[in-house]
């Protein structure tokens, strides 16, 4: 049955440009080729939203920040505060993008819409127990809403 649900479309999101869209694609492509389970944009309790927050197989919680462009990276210092939501923090972009413009203490991907590749990790700096919980949380429950409002449009809107 596992196999059915992973086959289920979310709808589009929109707040993104296409550029970030297909980053966001091909992040989603490498990282569950690496065994993680994805989802986008991620209320975080800070009051944030993550571009991208994947779960890996032994339960680690890896965020990944999207920047399509120069200008997009330099606009936004929000990324700071995801490392208090995550065991590994990451940026992606794309190949029109200088490199050497994101932080060297955190991970770097390079993507389009069909994959990605992994240019740098990220080093780890492991979350609290309860703050690991309450991400798993917010987490599961993202995915369960969203997969609902699939089933069953008519539901409404919940908070994810």
């Amino acid at each position: 049955m596992l196999n059915d649900l992973e086959r289920v479309e979310a709808p589009v999101d929109g707040r993104q440009s296409e550029r970030a869209a297909a980053i966001q694609r091909g992040v989603g492509r490498l990282l569950r080729a690496r065994g993680f389970a994805v989802i986008a944009e991620l209320p975080l309790a800070t009051g944030r939203r993550a571009d991208v927050v994947a779960l890996g197989p032994s339960g680690d919680l890896w965020i990944v920040e999207i920047k399509s462009s120069v200008e997009d990276f330099r606009a936004d210092h929000k990324w700071e505060d995801y490392r208090l939501s995550c065991d590994r923090l990451f940026f992606a972009t794309h190949e029109a993008v200088p490199l050497d413009i994101f932080p060297a203490g955190t991970g770097l991907i390079l993507a389009d819409a069909y994959g990605g590749e992994m240019l740098r990790e990220a080093p780890e700096h492991r979350l609290a127990a309860a703050t690991r919980k309450a991400m798993l949380v917010r987490f599961a429950q993202a995915a369960a809403y969203r997969l609902h409002g699939l089933v069953d449009p008519e539901a409404g809107r919940l908070a994810f």
